[in-house]
């Protein structure tokens, strides 16, 4: 029994102090996102992105800080994604097919991305970022271009997306059990 917990913290140390991801074990993949012909994920810290069937995955980032709640964009072309960096999460995007990751939020506080204008101009997040006490989020968008935040006129929210058409905001308004979804 020692022998097999000490093989298997071996392993996790050999991982983590090589930085190298077991692509064969995935167990550990979290926070799936599907576009129409591919899938995103988060393992190991990094985003990777794969064929719907799981064929061909590759790893999308390899910062060393965190990246994790991926979000593609209505028209594929984008993944908005919360990235642990300098010490705070913000939104960043990067090009579904790879690339250079782009900041969008600069503020202290947690920015969760949460998915896109309807149009894939820009991002959806919460942000604590005029809460006084930050016991809530509110709602902004951020164009995928760069730029400043717009808050939307909703009093706070924990999750959201836009219907399809982007005549309407779905979201729940609080955190935990006792949050229920609104749709207004």
């Amino acid at each position: 029994m020692r022998t097999k917990f000490i093989a298997a913290v071996a392993a996790v140390l050999c991982t983590t102090l090589l930085g190298a991801a077991d692509i064969y074990d995935t167990r550990l993949l979290t926070d799936p996102a599907i576009s129409a012909d591919r899938i995103a994920f988060a393992y190991a810290n990094d985003l990777w992105v794969a064929s719907l069937d799981g064929s061909g995955a590759r790893r999308l980032t390899s910062h060393p800080g965190v990246e994790h709640m991926p979000r593609f964009s209505p028209d594929g072309k984008w993944i908005a994604f919360a990235g642990e960096y300098d010490g705070n999460t913000d939104v960043f995007v990067v090009p579904a097919t790879g690339g250079v990751p782009q900041r969008l939020t600069w503020h202290p506080g947690v920015d969760l991305p949460q998915g896109f204008t309807p149009d894939s101009s820009a991002v959806l997040f919460t942000s604590p970022r005029e809460v006084y006490t930050m016991r809530y989020r509110q709602l902004y968008t951020v164009p995928v271009s760069g730029g400043a935040a717009s808050k939307l006129p909703i009093p706070h929210a924990a999750e959201a997306t836009f219907t399809a058409d982007g005549s309407r905001i779905i979201y729940q308004p609080v955190f935990g059990a006792f949050g229920q979804w609104k749709n207004y």
